[in-house]
């Protein structure tokens, strides 16, 4: 999650780091512990909110390594790579929701927890973001895919 966030994995360590450090200090302040995984996705994402405005600039950083790249097809490979280069640009409410639903395969109701809003506003800004990716790439793949994920949820 940090890495996508940052999008350097060198910077995704020291997010992580410091988000394992916050976690430490505020546990005794965790009130119930089942909810410890959303209570610590809610911190990451305030590490790298916070890395990023002190850093200020993000760099694009491709999310394949050269083994990835020779046993996929080339086609796969752009597709991927174009999702990837939309994703980002989105605004960060729904390139989150997004992240958090597809990516990390959390329910709308965990990320309403993890992000403290309305699990109706989760809903919208998944269907935004779903929209704006569409909008972006005006492919025929992610068309198909989208609809097929805007049917699951």
């Amino acid at each position: 999650m940090a890495y996508v966030y940052v999008q350097n994995e060198n910077d995704a360590v020291e997010v992580f780091q410091q988000t394992i450090i916050r976690a430490y200090e505020g546990l005794p302040k965790l009130n119930e512990p089942q909810y410890f995984s959303t209570w610590l996705t809610r911190i990451m994402i305030n590490c790298c909110k916070t890395y990023l405005a002190k850093k200020n600039s993000v760099q694009l950083v491709e999310p394949h390594t050269l083994e990835d790249l020779n046993s996929t097809s080339p086609t796969y490979i752009e597709e991927e790579l174009d999702l990837w280069h939309s994703l980002c640009e989105l605004e960060e409410k729904y390139k989150t929701v997004l992240l958090l639903r597809f990516y990390q395969d959390y329910s709308v109701k965990d990320i309403a927890m993890i992000l403290q809003c309305p699990e109706g506003t989760v809903k919208t800004h998944i269907r935004r973001g779903l929209q704006a990716l569409r909008q972006q790439l005006k492919g025929a793949y992610i068309d198909e895919w989208v609809q097929s994920v805007e049917r699951s949820y």
